[in-house]
C-alpha cells in the first residue's frame, strides 16, 4: 500500500506521545502500510540547533520525509504549542516538504485546555508545507495512555475509539486518489484537480 513516516516530536525518552504513535504504527502494518519511524529526540542536537542542513543525519531525516506517501506527526503540547524539538526539525526541511502527502496531526498534553493547539498550532505549519490533505488530527489526554515498561501502550476506551476513527480515515486517505492534489514548483504551489 502506502509508506507513511511517523515522527514523534517529543524530546523524552520515556514518551507517551511516541508510545502512542508506535501503538497507531500497528494499526497502520496490520492495514499494510509499510511503517517508517522517525524520533526527532535521536538526531543529533547541533545540527538541529545550528540549522545544518547538510549535516548527514538532518539530509537523512529530509530523504525519509520525501520517501513518504503519508505522514504521521505526533507531538506533546508544551505552551499551547508542538514542542521546540519538532519546530527545529520542521524548520530545517525543504519549504515543502510536505507536497503531495496525506498528513495525520496528533498531540498530548495534560489538560483539554491544550486541545486547540492540534488545528491552531500544528495544522498551520502543516499547510504551509505543502500537504496535499490533512486529514482530521486528535489531541489524547496522558492519563488516557499508558506505557508500560516493556514497552506495551494501553490507550484508555475514551480515547481508543477516536483513534482507531482518526488513524483509519488518515489510512483511508493514502488509499484514495485526491481530488485536490499541491504540485511544488519551487515558488507559490499551484493547485491542480487529480482526475481519476
Amino acid at each position: 500500500m502506502a509508506t507513511v513516516l511517523s515522527v514523534s516530536g517529543s524530546p523524552s525518552a520515556t514518551s507517551r506521545t511516541t508510545g502512542l504513535l508506535r501503538h497507531l504504527d500497528a494499526r497502520l502494518i496490520a492495514q499494510g502500510h509499510e511503517v517508517l519511524a522517525l524520533d526527532v529526540r535521536s538526531l543529533p542536537a547541533e545540527p538541529l540547533l545550528r540549522a545544518d542542513t547538510r549535516h548527514p543525519a538532518i539530509v537523512e531525516a529530509a530523504a525519509l520525509f520525501g520517501r513518504a506517501d503519508g505522514v504521521v506527526i505526533g507531538t506533546p503540547v508544551y505552551k499551547a504549542a508542538y514542542t521546540g524539538l519538532l519546530k527545529s526539525l520542521l524548520d530545517l526541511l525543504p519549504q515543502y516538504a510536505l507536497a503531495d502527502k496525506v498528513v495525520l496531526p496528533l498531540a498530548t498534553g495534560g489538560t483539554t485546555a491544550h486541545v486547540l493547539a492540534v488545528d491552531y498550532a500544528l495544522r498551520p505549519v502543516l499547510m504551509a508545507m505543502g500537504a496535499a490533505h490533512v486529514t482530521p488530527g486528535w489531541f489524547t489526554l496522558d492519563q488516557h495512555i499508558a506505557v508500560s515498561e516493556a514497552g506495551t501502550v494501553t490507550v484508555a476506551a475514551e480515547s481508543a475509539a477516536a483513534l482507531k476513527r482518526v488513524t483509519d480515515q488518515f489510512s483511508a486517505a493514502l488509499g484514495a486518489p485526491g481530488p485536490l492534489r499541491v504540485r511544488h514548483t519551487g515558488q507559490t504551489p499551484a493547485v491542480s484537480l487529480a482526475v481519476p
